[in-house]
């Protein structure tokens, strides 16, 4: 009986033992994941121009972007249904490009939601327990839920950090291509006194490969509810999707920007 007894423990050892190492061992595929997203990101300067359909509550806008060195350019062709005449959205277009306040404030803003992107891709193999689920067609799927030993530097995180759901990463060119996660657990801003996000919320980003060694977000799909600042609801209810990916000059102009736009069909 003790023979048997050891060596039940021996092999709860050495089980325990594969699945510490096979969940550090999907903790660094994701660390090379991040590491590959970043440096590829980097020394990407491609620009392209794209449909979007981006709704935001009950507001939905239509229209086509156009990337360039000093910002994005676009033409909105559709707003809460109503379409918008081609003098009209040629108007905005003229308007925008005299308006160097608008164009900066523009620009800092698409700045300040890069940074947040690159902050929240490097907190992923921080944040979060990772383990290998197995190959989905060419993706590797592997599942995350919150690393209680995590503390989140700020808010954003502290939201972020409190999800769980599965990422897919293609192993052949070994990009992310997409998360999917839900809140498992209210997320209460200084103890609630300034409002709470409620669990249940989901968000999902889906990316695919618009270029050689370009991969784009094509979908952003965000539907958290909550009260903030005591007596203000928010809720962040967003669909976005992008279609219609071509690539533009690495040195366009916002001019040129602009007459791609204004030939642009979908």
């Amino acid at each position: 009986m003790l023979r048997v007894m050891w060596w039940l423990f021996v092999l709860m050892a050495l089980a325990f033992g594969m699945k510490a190492r096979a969940d550090q061992d999907a903790r660094q595929f994701v660390q090379q994941a991040v590491n590959d997203e970043l440096a590829k990101d980097e020394a990407d300067h491609s620009h392209w121009i794209y449909f979007e359909k981006d709704q935001k509550g009950n507001h939905q806008v239509k229209q086509w972007v156009a990337e360039t060195k000093n910002g994005n350019l676009k033409r909105v062709v559709q707003m809460d249904g109503q379409a918008i005449a081609p003098d009209e959205q040629r108007r905005r277009l003229e308007a925008y490009l005299r308006d160097s306040g608008s164009q900066t404030k523009q620009r800092k803003s698409e700045q300040h939601d890069d940074k947040q992107a690159e902050e929240m891709l490097q907190l992923l193999p921080k944040a979060f327990l990772w383990t290998n689920e197995g190959e989905k067609g060419s993706n590797r799927v592997l599942h995350f839920k919150p690393d209680p030993n995590f503390r989140p530097p700020d808010m954003e995180a502290r939201v972020f950090a409190a999800m769980e759901g599965d990422m897919l990463v293609d192993t052949k060119e070994h990009r992310i291509a997409s998360l999917k996660g839900k809140l498992i657990q209210d997320v209460k801003i200084f103890g609630g006194l300034l409002g709470s996000l409620n669990s249940g919320g989901t968000f999902d980003v889906e990316r695919r490969q618009t270029g050689p060694t370009v991969w784009q977000i094509t979908e952003t799909h965000v539907h958290i509810q909550g009260h903030a600042l005591l007596f203000h609801t928010i809720s962040e209810q967003e669909d976005d999707v992008k279609s219609e990916f071509k690539q533009l000059p690495a040195d366009i102009t916002m001019q040129q920007a602009k007459g791609e736009l204004i030939e642009a069909r979908q």
